[in-house]
């Protein structure tokens, strides 16, 4: 580790700077007393380093750990370390501004709290959303229940509805692993998650946005504070914005720009992210912005002072996706795979040495992965790879090549002590995936994978590893209840409800099965068809004409409620009420705790 810059200690004045208070004790209940925030829980990262971390991650998860109400500027406070986000309040003629209201209403009003134990009690004027990830409005209604402007991005709505979209079952079990959701909290398991410490764990709500920023140069001024704006679509999140606070010389960059490799294709799943995109939009910036800006923060970490400072950083993130694209391009041009490339591809030694571009959060091999399969998909041109046995059938296979379970374990213990932790853990996960009763092969790779989480620098590959031990160990790790947002799901577009109801179809139960229903919606003058054949639930707005099983007249509100299993009652209906009754039978429910490290 001799190689990290451990004598760069600007980042630790940064993230000290300003300093006004601390939230004390650092936790935060609900209202029926559970905890869900324990900040004070990370205590244990102020000692030194030991064996069972990587010392960058380690720092990393000591910084994330200072929370509590900073000064930025005059006139502008930022509340850290009550969330996996920061809390962002500027001062206005009457009351304050909040940007970007952490993930939960309890810690958001515990954050607004702390500011105004010290700033006294201004009301909050206006709210910013600057993107639609949860952690950047979950906790809304903690801070005002609306009647105030709330400013979000083009596309905000849209996008906010997807995060209760068509994967969130399997995005919220994997965000289980990548964020060490069961481990414990101490120096052999959870140290952070590259962003922040950890996502809080309260009620998520949710107040639609009043004011829309449609394109940049746009300018709003809300309690006497203006904000300049730039959209940044696709840099991160489809609608996301960056803008300048020109009264105080701030510039917000929301989640453009963070103190760690930012993730092109996160480990819980997403869409593939566009690095070009995020280039241009960061070029903009520093043309834009960075010489009108003395100080830059944003949703995450700490901020940067002075304008050579903002530049400098700006300018060493976006050259590092530049970077990354471009040579992955490169070497996918002369023939090399994902992997070839993840294995071999070295940064620029003036990126490899400063802090804000290690990778904490995301991770060079999983950036040029994300560009392989941006441009190439899944598919590496080896046709050995097109049609390959599912896990669980190559393993039997691979196994008894290598001579049965026992001979693969004994390999996996050679290569373990010759320290090819990697090649180990392939064996082993042969060996369980064959035989998920081997004991001794589960309990050999619950000791590499723990080695491997170790020795991780990366925050989200350390929660994997130890969280996949901890399966082989314990057996299945338990979901964490996905939190429910009323709001959002009221604001779901009317396809996207219809949607919900699709990708729940149990395709092969539902092959001779034949009906229609069409459903009026009173309140928004809408008429929409489910046609099901063939196993495949199709809708058309604004149908011709057709006879259909069944037809309801109901409310947009009523629609949501029946989907939610709240009956009927109020809808009416023309014809045989057994269509819809038939349709509901159909419906498969998502699997909340599958196995992930075993089959």
């Amino acid at each position: 580790m001799s190689d990290l810059p451990f004598h760069d200690r600007d980042d630790s004045d940064d993230a000290g700077r300003g300093f006004v208070a601390r939230l004390d004790p650092g936790v935060i209940r609900n209202s029926d007393g559970r905890v869900v925030w324990d900040g004070d829980s990370y205590a244990f990262l102020q000692e030194e380093c030991p064996d069972s971390a990587h010392p960058g991650l380690w720092r990393q998860g000591r910084l994330c750990a200072r929370q509590g109400l900073y000064e930025v500027t005059e006139g502008v406070y930022q509340v850290r370390g009550l969330d996996l986000s920061n809390m962002t309040l500027v001062e206005g003629d009457t009351g304050v501004v909040v940007v970007d209201p952490l993930v939960s209403v309890e810690c958001a009003a515990a954050a607004l709290g702390l500011y105004r134990a010290h700033q006294g009690h201004r009301p909050v004027t206006g709210v910013v959303y600057t993107h639609s990830h949860v952690d950047h409005f979950g906790g809304v209604r903690g801070v005002t229940s609306g009647g105030v402007p709330i400013l979000a991005p083009d596309g905000f709505m849209e996008h906010a509805a997807s995060e209760h979209g068509h994967a969130r079952s399997a995005v919220t079990r994997r965000s289980v692993y990548t964020y060490g959701q069961a481990l414990e909290r101490s120096p052999l398991g959870q140290v952070g998650a590259g962003l922040g410490l950890a996502a809080s764990t309260g009620a998520i709500s949710f107040v639609p946005p009043t004011v829309t920023v449609t394109h940049t140069g746009q300018e709003e001024v809300v309690d006497g504070v203006r904000m300049e704006f730039q959209l940044m679509a696709g840099a991160g999140d489809p609608p996301q914005m960056a803008f300048l606070f020109p009264g105080h010389r701030a510039l917000f960059l929301a989640e453009n720009v963070t103190r760690d490799q930012h993730d092109l294709l996160p480990l819980h799943g997403a869409a593939v992210r566009d690095p070009r995109v995020w280039v241009r939009c960061l070029t903009e910036t520093i043309t834009r912005f960075a010489g009108r800006a003395d100080v830059a923060l944003a949703s995450h970490h700490w901020p940067v002072w002075g304008a050579d400072g903002v530049a400098r950083f700006l300018t060493g993130q976006r050259d590092l996706h530049t970077y990354l694209h471009d040579q992955t391009l490169r070497l996918m041009n002369k023939g090399l795979t994902a992997s070839e490339i993840a294995e071999t591809l070295p940064l620029p030694p003036a990126l490899e040495d400063a802090w804000h571009t290690r990778g904490y959060h995301g991770a060079l091999s999983q950036h040029v992965r994300a560009v392989y399969q941006r441009y190439l998909g899944w598919f590496d041109g080896n046709p050995a790879h097109l049609w390959e046995h599912p896990p669980r059938e190559s393993a039997i296979r691979y196994v008894r090549c290598l001579g049965g379970g026992g001979a693969v374990v004994e390999f996996a213990r050679g290569y373990l002590s010759q320290g090819d932790l990697r090649f180990a853990a392939q064996l082993l996960n042969h060996a369980v995936f064959a035989d998920e009763g081997n004991k001794e092969a589960r309990d050999l790779l619950a000791e590499v994978y723990t080695r491997l989480g170790h020795g991780a620098e990366n925050a989200t590959w350390r929660n994997l590893y130890l969280t996949g031990a901890l399966e082989l160990a314990d057996g299945i790790v338990p979901a964490v209840p996905a939190a429910q947002c009323p709001d959002l799901v009221a604001a779901l577009p009317v396809d996207r409800i219809f949607d919900s109801i699709a990708i729940r179809l149990h395709g092969p139960r539902a092959w001779n099965e034949s009906l229609a229903i069409d459903w009026h919606l009173t309140d928004l003058g809408e008429r929409h068809r489910t046609t099901l054949s063939n196993g495949a639930l199709v809708r058309q707005q604004d149908p011709p004409d057709g006879p259909v099983d069944l037809t309801l007249r109901l409310s947009r509100q009523q629609l949501v409620g029946l989907l939610c299993g709240r009956g009927a009652e109020g809808v009416e209906r023309e014809g045989n009420i057994g269509a819809l009754q038939r349709l509901v039978a159909l419906l498969d429910d998502a699997m909340p705790d599958f196995p992930v490290v075993t089959p």
